[in-house]
């Protein structure tokens, strides 16, 4: 459980940053990250396998770079779904999106690398 927590927190501050780095992408304050990180773990868990079997073909199309459209509407909808966390204009920022999605998928890897590892016993 502690651990659950600790990918929150760092995932949350990880959203916070990259709001910082592009200045179409907004979080009004770290409770506000907590709830968009919270909630894109539910898009990612419940929506996303439905887009992604609905956008197979164009997945096979783009080997696989269609992914990262994907990423950016999973990103987008947790905006339309949290007040306080806006991407801008869309979709004429769709590229800003696709790429602060990505580096959120990045940072989500990296933290669950660091973080869910467990300790070996002694």
């Amino acid at each position: 459980m502690s651990r659950w927590i600790i990918k929150m927190l760092l995932n949350g501050a990880a959203l916070l940053l990259i709001s910082n780095w592009f200045h179409s992408i907004y979080v009004a304050n770290f409770k506000v990250a907590l709830w968009a990180t919270l909630i894109l773990g539910m898009v990612n868990t419940v929506i996303r396998p439905i887009l992604l079997f609905f956008t197979f073909p164009l997945q096979v199309l783009t080997i696989g770079l269609f992914w990262f459209v994907i990423n950016a509407v999973t990103f987008a909808l947790t905006a339309y779904f949290i007040d306080g966390f806006e991407v801008g204009p869309w979709p004429d920022n769709i590229g800003t999106v696709i790429v602060a999605a990505a580096l959120m998928s990045i940072f989500g890897y990296l933290i669950e690398v660091v973080v869910g590892m467990k300790r070996e016993k002694r």
